[in-house]
């Protein structure tokens, strides 16, 4: 299986990125393959809704910048993974910004491997993740009809993930087919 797995956390050492390095660990074990963008490192700019990816473009975004990598890869991923503390009820500016130019990628329809997703959350706020989880279940479950494979929920203030939410991570993982 070949995993694209966007991270939209700016914290190189964060909990969010705790969670996906475990998850990693689990793939690696299991010898898929995974591709990973730090969309916060990467210039990708917001979608104009210029509409020309559903006309003259046929499916291309008319913008270049680093999305044209995530398009790649996203057309050769099985199943996708958006991995995001929450900022202010939602998923981080950068990974919606990504999300929003998935515009141009769903037309006219999903990308023909693309079958399953996960998402990775964090928080301080164990009552902060309404915004991101009617995200996942609009855009992804019911629009794109992805099968939903898992959400993944940290909560804490101090760095740091628990190990067992680690392991969790680790062993689903190690346990996709």
């Amino acid at each position: 299986m070949r995993i694209l797995i966007l991270n939209g956390s700016p914290r190189p050492k964060g909990n969010t990125k705790q969670m996906i390095r475990a998850f990693c660990q689990g793939l690696e074990e299991a010898g898929h393959e995974y591709e990973q963008y730090d969309v916060c490192r990467m210039e990708i700019k917001g979608c104009l809704a210029c509409e020309y990816c559903h006309g003259k473009g046929q499916g291309t975004c008319i913008r270049k910048d680093d999305m044209a990598r995530i398009y790649q890869s996203l057309q050769e991923a099985d199943m996708l993974v958006l991995a995001s503390p929450i900022y202010y009820h939602g998923l981080t500016g950068q990974l919606k910004c990504v999300i929003d130019r998935f515009y141009a990628a769903a037309y006219p329809e999903k990308p023909e491997k693309l079958g399953k997703i996960a998402m990775f959350l964090s928080s301080g706020d164990p009552d902060m993740y309404d915004g991101a989880l009617f995200s996942y279940r609009g855009d992804f479950l019911d629009y794109l009809k992805l099968e939903d494979m898992g959400v993944f929920i940290t909560t804490g203030y101090d760095p740091g993930v628990p190990e067992e939410k680690l392991e969790e991570l680790r062993r689903f993982g190690a346990s996709l087919r």
